[in-house]
C-alpha cells in the first residue's frame, strides 16, 4: 500500500481476482445444487425401478441371442448436464437412439463401450466373442442395431404392462462419433439436463461393463408421474374396495334379520304376512327375455355355405422350433442333428394356414404318422392368433 493511502494498481488486481474466484465459486456451488436437486430420492427409486423392470426383460432376450448367460444389474441413477456428457463418456463407445412413438413422446440414448459392442457383433455374425474385431464396420454395427431392437422391444413390452397402456418404440438408429471417444452433442435432445441410468452388463465370460441410457429430464419426470398417479389410483381403488365390503356385509346381516322377522309374523297369523309385505315394497318378477325368430337360410344362401365349406385349407403340425445363427446353418451336414424347443412327449402344434388351431400329440397308424387332437384351441385365442 502506498503511503498517500491509496492503492497501488497491483493491489487492486489482486483484490479484484479474489472476488472473481470467490464469485465463480459460488456460482460453481450454486449450479451443483440445482443439478443434485433436479430429482428427488423418490423419483431417482421410481426411475431405477423402471429401468430394473424394463432392463430386465431385455436381459432374457439378450441371453436368447447371443446363447449366454447375461446379468443386468440394478441400475444406478445420477444427474449430468449437457456441457458435462462429454467429460462424462470420454472413452470409445457407440450411441444408441431410441424415439418412443405411442405411450410416451420423446427419446433417449443408450451408450454402449465400443469393445463391448464388437464382441455381440462377432456373436451374431457366428463367432464365439472371444476374437472380436477391433474396428466396428457397417456389418458390426447393423448386427449390434439389430439386438438393441430385439431388446428395447422387449423393454418396451414390459413398460406397457407397468403403465397399463401400449407403447411401441421406433427401430433404434445405432453410430460411432469420431472421434470415438466423443459423443455428438448436438444429436441429442434439445435439453440442458439429463438423467443417467447406469447398468451393470454382464455377458458370460466375455463382458463384465456398463451399459448407459441418457433420458432427458423432462421425459424422466413424466415417466415418474405416470408411474405414481397409477399406483395412487390402484391404491385409491383397493381402498375404495374395502369400505364397500362392510356395507355389503352389513346389508346381508340386515337382510338375515328381516327375513327372520317375516318368519315369525307368519308362524303367528297369515294376515300378518300379508302386512309385511305390504310394508315391504320389494316385487320380484321373473326376468323376462325377447325371443328371437329362427332365421333360415334360403337356397342362395345355403349354396354360398356350401361352397365355403369346400375351400381347401393346409394343415400343418409343428414339431418345434429353434433358432441358429448363419454360420451353424452353412455348418449342416448329412446327419447333422438340429435341437428344438420341445421336450420329448410333449404336445405338438396343430396349424391352421398358418394359424395355431389345436394341439396333439404324434402316433402311429400304420407305416404313417398321425397327429391325435387333444386340445382345441379357444374362440377367443383363435380370434387373438388371427389377427
Amino acid at each position: 500500500m502506498m503511503n498517500d493511502g491509496m492503492l497501488s494498481q497491483d493491489e487492486i488486481d489482486a483484490l479484484l481476482k479474489i472476488s472473481d474466484d470467490e464469485d465463480e465459486e459460488l456460482a460453481s456451488d450454486d449450479h451443483e445444487t440445482n443439478t443434485t436437486e433436479a430429482l428427488s430420492t423418490i423419483e431417482k427409486d421410481t426411475l431405477g425401478e423402471i429401468g430394473n423392470i424394463s432392463f430386465g426383460s431385455s436381459a432374457t432376450t439378450l441371453s436368447t441371442l447371443l446363447n449366454q448367460k447375461v446379468e443386468i444389474t440394478t441400475p444406478e441413477v445420477t444427474v449430468i448436464e449437457k456441457s458435462s456428457i462429454n467429460e462424462a463418456f470420454n472413452f470409445d463407445h457407440v450411441t444408441i437412439e431410441v424415439n418412443y412413438k405411442e405411450g410416451f413422446t420423446g427419446k433417449n440414448v443408450l451408450v454402449m463401450k465400443t469393445d463391448d459392442a464388437a464382441v455381440i457383433a462377432d456373436i451374431m455374425l457366428g463367432g464365439d466373442g472371444t476374437s472380436p474385431e477391433s474396428q466396428l464396420t457397417d456389418i458390426h454395427l447393423s448386427a449390434v442395431q439389430e439386438v438393441m431392437n430385439q431388446m428395447m422391444g422387449s423393454a418396451a413390452t414390459s413398460m406397457s404392462k407397468v403403465f397399463d397402456k401400449r407403447v411401441d418404440i421406433s427401430p433404434p438408429t445405432i453410430s460411432q462419433s469420431d472421434p470415438p471417444n466423443e459423443m455428438d452433442v448436438e444429436a441429442l435432445p434439445d435439453d440442458d439436463i439429463f438423467v443417467r441410468v447406469s447398468f451393470r452388463l454382464e455377458v458370460g465370460q466375455l463382458i463384465d461393463s456398463h451399459i448407459m441410457q441418457l433420458v432427458p429430464l423432462p421425459f424422466a419426470k413424466n415417466l415418474v408421474e405416470q408411474l405414481l398417479q397409477k399406483s395412487s389410483s390402484e391404491q385409491a381403488e383397493e381402498e375404495a374396495a374395502g369400505a364397500v365390503e362392510p356395507l355389503e356385509r352389513k346389508t346381508y346381516q340386515a337382510s338375515q334379520k328381516t327375513s327372520s322377522v317375516n318368519q315369525s309374523a307368519n308362524d303367528q297369523a297369515q294376515p300378518q304376512m300379508i302386512g309385511s309385505k305390504a310394508a315391504d315394497h320389494t316385487t320380484v318378477q321373473q326376468a323376462a327375455f325377447t325371443e328371437f325368430e329362427q332365421v333360415e337360410l334360403d337356397k342362395n344362401e345355403q349354396r354360398n355355405l356350401n361352397m365355403l365349406l369346400d375351400i381347401p385349407l393346409s394343415v400343418t403340425v409343428e414339431l418345434g422350433r429353434t433358432k441358429r445363427t448363419i454360420k451353424d446353418i452353412l455348418d449342416l451336414t448329412s446327419g447333422s442333428i438340429i435341437e428344438l424347443d420341445k421336450l420329448a412327449g410333449e404336445h405338438v402344434d396343430i396349424l391352421v394356414n398358418e394359424k395355431l388351431v389345436a394341439k396333439g400329440e404324434v402316433v402311429v397308424i400304420d407305416e404313417n404318422f398321425g397327429v391325435r387332437v387333444t386340445d382345441i384351441i379357444s374362440r377367443a385365442d383363435r380370434l387373438i392368433n388371427l389377427k
